[in-house]
């Protein structure tokens, strides 16, 4: 997955089929084009010399 980042805006970008699916199952659960969009919190920390992660709570 590429990730660009400019300014306040985040764009995520798809390197394989797997990634384009898990990208729409993504954009499927924190869009809602009827009521309130939901959001990304962080959870934890996230420091490369210890994990490869970051992970995040979908809120309401």
């Amino acid at each position: 997955m590429k990730i660009d980042i400019d300014k306040n805006l985040v764009t995520m970008s798809p390197e394989s089929e797997k990634e384009t699916e898990q990208l729409e199952r993504l954009w499927n659960l924190i869009v809602d084009c009827v009521k309130f969009n939901k959001k990304l919190v962080p959870v934890g920390e996230f420091v490369p010399a210890k994990s490869n992660q970051a992970r995040f709570a979908i809120e309401e």
